[in-house]
Parts: C-alpha cells; sequence; structure tokens
C-alpha cells in the first residue's frame, strides 16, 4: 500500500493491538477533537484514518500554507464523514505560523503531517501546548532538530501525552510478531542484516503560471534537501527503522555510505540523490546495511534479511515473513493495515486514559537516517560523536519562513569535490 497516496480508507477497520501502557491524568470529553496540519495526501490520508479510529473523533481544524490544500482535503473528508467534519472559516489556518493558531486553538489530538523541515517546530508547539499527537516521520532534517525533538519528548513524558510517530512498520501485526520471535532468540545473535527499498520516483508537481519559484519548491518538497532531508530521511528511513529495531541494540558506532545522482536530470528535481548505500557498524562484528533507490524503470524490492548465530530471517514486506534455522517460523496469520492501527491505539489509548509513546525510537531512527544522508553526502566515516555534535542545519525554523524568502539552492553533492 502506498501511504503517500492513501486518502479514502477502504471500510474495514482493523482492530487495536491490546498493550499494556501506563496510565496518565487526561481525562478527555465524549467527543474527541482533532487538528490536522499539513493538508497533503498524507495528511488528509491521516485525517481519514483518525475519524475512522473511534466514533467519537471529529475533525474540528484544518491548516496549510496552501488554501488549495485545506478546500481539497476538507472536501474530501466531509464527502465521507459529513457529520464529523465541523470544520468553519475560523478553524481553517493558512500560512507559515498557521500551525500555532490550530495548536493553540480547541483540539485535544492534532495529526502533524506537514514537510519534516517543520516537525521540531511543530511537535514542541504541540507538547507545550498539552496536545496528544500522531507525528509523521522524519521527525527532523538536521542534528539540530534532533536535539529539538528530544527536548519535546521529554516533555511530553512529563506531561504523559499520547506521541504516535509515522514508522508505521511497527504497527504491522506481522512485523510485531517477527520482532517477538527475533527479541526472543529465535535466530540468536545478529551479525548482520540488510534492509532494501528500491522503488520509483515521485511525481513531479509541474509549475503552474500562478506559482512562484518558492510555491512549486514546496509542492515538490520531497525533490528539495532544505524541505525533505533527502530520500532516505523521508522514505527508506523506513526500513533504517526496522533494522534497528530488530538489531534492538542502540545507536552505532559508526556509519559510512556512497549514493548520488544517476538517472534524474541534474537541471531538474531538486537538489536530492536518488541512491544511497550505506554501512552501518555497531561494533563486535555487528553490521546493519541499507540501500535505497527511486529509480523509474527499475526493479522494486521491499525486503529485511538478517543472519543470526541461530539462522537467518528474509522478510518481503507486506507479502511474506520466515524465520529459517534452529527455530523455523512462518507468519500465517491476518495482516493489518498498519496505518489505521496506529490511529486504532492511539485514539483507544486517549479514551482508556493510557499512554502511548514512541518518542524515543522515532528520534533514534530520524537521527539514523541523518547521519546516513551525512556520510553520503561527505564520503566519510562519520562516527556517533562526531554526528550528535553536528550543528549543521539546512534551512530556518518555521519563524524564518515567508514568501519573499530565498530559495534552497544547495548543490547535490558530489563527495570529495568542493563545487
Amino acid at each position: 500500500m502506498d501511504r503517500r497516496n492513501f486518502i479514502k480508507n477502504s471500510g474495514i477497520l482493523f482492530g487495536a493491538t491490546s498493550l499494556d501502557l501506563p496510565h496518565n491524568n487526561f481525562t478527555i470529553k465524549k467527543k474527541i477533537r482533532v487538528g490536522l496540519i499539513g493538508c497533503g495526501g498524507r495528511g488528509t490520508g491521516a485525517a481519514f484514518q483518525a475519524l475512522n479510529a473511534d466514533p467519537d473523533v471529529e475533525i474540528v481544524a484544518l491548516a496549510d500554507i496552501f488554501p488549495d490544500q485545506i478546500e481539497t482535503a476538507l472536501s474530501a473528508l466531509q464527502e465521507a464523514h459529513k457529520d464529523r467534519v465541523k470544520v468553519t472559516e475560523k478553524t481553517k489556518y493558512i500560512g507559515f505560523d498557521a500551525y500555532k493558531k490550530l495548536i493553540g486553538g480547541k483540539v485535544d489530538v492534532v495529526l502533524l503531517a506537514a514537510p519534516p523541515v517543520f516537525r521540531p517546530d511543530h511537535l514542541e508547539e504541540a507538547v507545550k501546548k498539552g496536545k496528544h499527537i500522531f507525528c509523521e516521520k522524519p521527525m527532523a532534517v538536521d542534528i539540530p532538530g534532533v536535539h529539538r525533538v528530544r527536548e519535546a519528548v521529554k516533555l511530553a513524558k512529563e506531561k504523559k501525552l499520547n506521541l504516535v510517530s509515522g514508522y508505521c512498520f511497527r504497527y504491522s501485526t506481522p512485523n510485531r510478531e517477527l520482532a517477538k520471535q527475533v527479541h526472543a532468540g529465535s535466530i540468536g545473535d545478529i551479525f548482520s542484516i540488510s534492509t532494501f527499498r528500491l522503488g520509483g520516483e515521485l511525481t513531479e508537481k509541474p509549475k503552474q503560471a500562478n506559482w512562484s519559484d518558492l510555491d512549486y519548491q514546496l509542492r515538490n518538497w520531497y525533490y528539495y534537501q532544505r524541505y525533505s532531508g533527502d530520500i532516505i530521511v523521508e522514505q527508506t528511513i523506513h526500513s533504517i527503522d526496522f533494522m534497528s529495531w530488530m538489531l534492538n541494540r542502540g545507536l552505532p558506532k559508526t556509519v559510512s555510505g556512497t549514493g548520488g545522482r544517476q538517472s534524474k536530470p541534474w537541471d531538474k528535481y531538486g537538489n536530492v540523490f536518488d541512491h544511497f548505500a550505506v554501512e552501518f557498524d555497531y561494533g563486535d562484528g555487528v553490521k546493519g546495511f541499507h540501500f535505497g533507490r527511486q529509480q523509474n524503470g527499475t526493479q522494486p524490492r521491499n525486503s529485511v534479511e538478517a543472519i543470526g548465530t541461530k539462522g537467518n530471517l528474509n522478510v518481503s514486506l507486506l507479502s511474506s515473513y520466515q524465520i529459517h534455522g534452529e527455530n523455523p517460523w512462518k507468519f500465517s496469520g491476518k495482516m493489518n493495515n498498519m496505518y489505521q492501527t496506529q490511529h486504532d491505539e492511539l485514539f483507544a489509548a486517549i479514551k482508556n486514559g493510557e499512554t502511548l509513546m514512541d518518542g524515543d525510537f522515532m528520534a533514534d531512527s530520524t537521527l539514523l537516517g541523518i547521519w546516513a544522508r551525512e556520510a553520503a553526502y561527505s564520503g566519510k566515516i562519520i562516527s556517533l560523536e562526531e554526528i550528535q555534535n553536528s550543528e549543521k542545519t539546512y534551512g530556518p525554523t518555521s519563524d524564518g519562513y515567508s514568501w519573499e524568502m530565498e530559495l534552497d539552492t544547495a548543490r547535490i553533492p558530489r563527495p570529495g569535490l568542493a563545487t
């Protein structure tokens, strides 16, 4: 299933997984008021999933920098859930500061689905105002942003807020069953794990006559370093998160990698790479590998393979999940809609006065994606200490955005070359 293009739910609801969650002191009214920040396809899909998660959910506010995206999202939501979409002219918020107005309004839950560069600002504000949160991945595009996310997570824990991340693989039933097997030692100690996320290119939105150059960039944000963090941070990071989950041993000691721009023209489609190959060295001979690609006309692949002291696992995501060796296993249960399950569990936790917190792993996985990108951009081996101390930023905070600001004109990285 293509999450980016997921808007309308199929009508099939998948029940939430039973979780042993700590209780919070949040008492919510019968109706759960939800606001959406970022009204593109992903955000609209998240709003549908919130509505399908609980009959008491109401969408009461929308925020975006583009008025047409608000209207498109609102029309789709009203068509399917007219009685529970209660957005008014006063609760349509437009502009780079729209998130503050929405979060400061009468909402209980916020869905954060704007481009990744804005995520630290939006997350900080939502936690500050005491809102429960669904936060799309990734959570930042640079290391200073990750540090801000960690501080927001710390405060969210203190406030006992629910925070569900967009790392949807962790909400997949077969993935969860596989993780139980691996963490119980079914394949022994893992010493090598490889992940592949190979697919086609994202669709460009051609520039319209009434668009400025900044309009074009922000509507095609995934092709720009400043807004997306590159494909390894914005998309294929799902696979890196899966790797980290299976290994369950914290952060690596060093990261090295390569990548480049191979199939996309150099004078079009922004300044991101279209392929990456990265090594994560955890020490003691344990290594993880990630291969990501967005190139049309190439063979797709979305898989995870790991070799352990007692066996190996072989996963074709959304298709096949197996363990071979001393303790063979194959998933034979029912597949769930992992995107829907995220919201099912979030709203169940809110209703039950419990706390669901994804903060630590979502920050770690975001760091891993950024770390991998910087290693590939530079052509250097980067240590954990070096990446954690990085002060490099890819753009201003939300307060620094305006329609008169300079464009993202960063060059496509060429490792080993100054220009």
